[in-house]
């Protein structure tokens, strides 16, 4: 019996003990915090920075050629001979196909014999009219039948020129989709001249853009067929009109047909990142340096079937009156680039050497206003506007060993590229800043205790969470007396 009643004695002492202690790791430790002073909270800090921010933009486009045509007849009619092989470079002005132009050379002779008639009636009767034989009228009616015959001259020789399809400009053929024989009608599609010295790289920017973006400005060009290799190119033109549907703005770059360079050199100092900053030469400039080439070749072909290709001017027709060789753009076509090319395209609109930067997380914003916590010794805060006993119950007690404490600053904020943020007002270079455990510093001047960056804050639970352990392994402890003493 009085064993028993000692076991009851040792588990009410051991609940009470175990109680006590789990009450102890469990409570609030502000009356020690007051005489020991504020716990530090576990923040991550970092340094404001110096460094080059690009205001630009990412856009996908499209490169097309800086000069394009289909040929096409403008009468229908049989091909005598083609002028052209496929994929070869032609001139301004060279013949690519030849219809059969039977009929209207003769219509230019039969104009040419008209016009000699009319010719030789207005001179008679210029003469008889010096004489006095006729009456002046009837040099009138002569000198318009004359000019009737020249007009029908005229059209005769526009007739036969439209029996022939030339070159507009210097450029590359594609493949035809003609043959020597064939009877074509009008309008049809037979060959694509694309002039490649230099191309075009048409993109669409969001509307918001439409204030930066402006002629001249420098873009960046990767191609998907040339990885590893960076193109520059420099706005021509903005379009005016902003579409609708996507809210964007169509801008068109000009691109110079060569190799490019390699990307790890892009950003250096060296002779490569020199030529990307170097002008790109316009559309109507050669991309290429070119050798002076023959004037207007003619591309042998077996398809000719050895049909010379005389000029309308031969029978007669005027030398100048259809000419069609007059526009001659474009340089040699040996870049790698073709029309139809994916480009990825970064539009550069400014470069600041010298912005301050923050990582994007240390911005804390409140009440519309952007704020950072600085990380200052507790010396450098500025003195409270409040009484000196105001001050002194508002303030914490901090720790003996307190090295930095929070400060909370309004900032002004300026671009945002790649989780950074430029400052603009508020922060200076070396400032140390808080990135991570804002969510811990309610008021200015809370100690900080400063965690290795990528292991995270420490974490402000863990002490109740292995109190309330060690509490749970006192009610353990209380449940096994209590088990005890009932037996």
């Amino acid at each position: 019996m009085a064993s028993k009643k000692m076991y009851s004695v040792v588990a009410v002492v051991g609940i009470g003990v175990a109680s006590t202690l789990a009450w102890w790791l469990q409570a609030p430790k502000s009356d020690a915090g007051a005489a020991t002073g504020v716990r530090p909270s576990g923040v991550e800090i970092t340094q404001v920075k110096k460094q080059t921010l690009r205001d630009d933009a990412e856009a996908v486009g499209t490169l097309r050629s800086s000069q394009n045509v289909m040929l096409r007849p403008e009468v229908a009619g049989r091909v005598l001979s083609l002028g052209f092989a496929d994929g070869a470079r032609v001139r301004a002005g060279q013949v690519l196909v030849q219809m059969d132009d039977t009929l209207q050379r003769a219509e230019v002779q039969q104009s040419l014999a008209q016009m000699s008639i009319a010719k030789a009636n207005h001179k008679r009767n210029q003469e008889l009219v010096a004489q006095n034989f006729i009456a002046q009228r009837s040099l009138d009616e002569s000198a318009a039948a004359l000019q009737v015959s020249e007009a029908q001259l005229g059209l005769s020789c526009a007739r036969l020129d439209r029996m022939r399809l030339i070159a507009p400009f210097n450029g590359v053929v594609g493949i035809r989709n003609v043959n020597v024989g064939d009877y074509v009608k009008d309008g049809a599609d037979l060959i694509n001249l694309e002039n490649i010295g230099s191309l075009y790289v048409d993109y669409r920017l969001p509307e918001r853009y439409q204030t930066k973006v402006m002629p001249g400005q420098t873009i960046e060009v990767k191609l998907d067929a040339f990885s590893g290799r960076l193109f520059k190119a420099k706005v021509e033109a903005v379009d005016p009109l902003i579409d609708a549907n996507g809210r964007s703005i169509g801008v068109r770059a000009v691109l110079a047909n060569t190799a490019g360079e390699p990307v790890a050199a892009a950003g250096g100092k060296g002779p490569a990142a020199q030529a990307a900053s170097a002008p790109v030469a316009s559309a109507s400039a050669p991309a290429v340096a070119a050798k002076p080439a023959a004037s207007a070749p003619v591309v042998a072909s077996a398809a000719n079937r050895g049909v010379a290709l005389p000029s309308p001017q031969s029978l007669g027709c005027p030398s100048n009156a259809f000419d069609r060789t007059r526009v001659n753009a474009g340089g040699e076509q040996n870049g790698p680039l073709r029309p139809g090319m994916f480009a990825r395209v970064t539009a550069v609109f400014s470069v600041k050497p010298n912005a301050l930067i923050v990582p994007e997380e240390a911005i804390v914003p409140q009440g519309g206003k952007q704020f950072v916590i600085k990380a200052v010794a507790p010396s450098e805060l500025p003195a409270p506007a409040a009484s000196a006993s105001t001050a002194a119950a508002s303030a914490p007690v901090l720790p003996p060993d307190t090295k930095l404490v929070s400060q909370r600053v309004e900032v002004k904020l300026g671009l945002r590229r790649g989780g950074q943020v430029e400052i603009t007002e508020g922060l200076a270079e070396g400032d140390t800043i808080v990135v991570a455990g804002q969510q811990r510093l309610q008021k200015d001047g809370s100690p900080l205790r400063v965690v290795e960056l990528g292991r995270g804050p420490a974490n402000p639970a863990s002490a109740p969470a292995s109190g309330a352990a060690s509490g749970a392994s006192g009610a353990d402890a209380a449940s096994a007396a209590s088990q005890a003493a009932s037996r």
